[in-house]
C-alpha cells in the first residue's frame, strides 16, 4: 500500500503546479480508448460492447423512457442514440413503442434485455475490479472526482468561454 506522502508527490501532485502542455483532448481520448479497450475485452464476454451495456443499463433503470430524455440523461446526441439502439433492438433486448401521447415514442428493455444486462453487469464488475487493481482504488476514485468536477465545469453554461 502506498503512503499518502508517496501519492502526494506523484505525477498528479506535480501536475497541480505545472502548466499544461500538449492537447488535453488527445490525452483524454488516449485514456478513454485504453479504458474502453479494457472494458470491451471483459464485458464483451457477455456479448455486449461497453457502450451497449451502458445504454441497456440506463434503459433498464429508467425505462420506459422517451428517446429525447434518454439522450439528455446520457449526454448523447439523439442521432447517436438512435444508431446505438439498433443492435439492442435487433437482438430483442430493447423495444421502441408508442409513447404516452401517441405522438412520442418510448424505449423499454425486454425480459431478454434485463437478463442480458444482468449477465453483462457481472462482467462489468469484473472489469471495474481489474481496473481498480491495476491503477489503484485511490487513483480511480481521484480520477472519478476530477472527471465529475470537469464535467460540471464544462456543463456550466454561465461559465462557457467558447463564445
Amino acid at each position: 500500500m502506498r503512503s499518502k506522502a508517496i501519492l502526494d508527490s506523484g505525477p498528479a501532485s506535480a501536475a497541480a503546479t505545472a502548466t499544461p502542455s500538449g492537447c488535453s483532448s488527445f490525452k483524454l481520448r488516449q485514456l478513454s480508448r485504453r479504458v474502453s479497450q479494457h472494458f470491451d475485452r471483459i464485458v464483451g464476454e457477455a456479448g455486449l460492447k461497453t457502450t451497449q451495456y451502458s445504454l441497456l443499463s440506463h434503459i433498464t433503470r429508467l425505462g420506459p423512457i422517451r428517446p429525447g430524455e434518454l439522450a439528455d440523461v446520457m449526454e448523447m446526441d439523439p442521432s447517436t442514440l438512435t444508431r446505438n439502439l439498433q443492435p439492442l433492438i435487433a437482438h430483442g433486448w430493447v423495444i421502441v413503442g408508442a409513447g404516452a401521447d401517441g405522438r412520442s415514442r418510448s424505449i423499454e428493455a425486454t425480459d431478454a434485455g434485463r437478463a442480458k444486462r444482468s449477465e453483462a453487469q457481472r462482467e462489468w464488475k469484473r472489469a471495474q475490479v481489474a481496473l481498480n487493481d491495476r491503477l489503484g482504488p485511490q487513483r480511480v476514485a481521484h480520477l472519478h472526482s476530477v472527471i465529475d468536477e470537469c464535467l460540471a465545469l464544462m456543463n456550466d453554461t454561465e461559465g462557457n468561454h467558447d463564445e
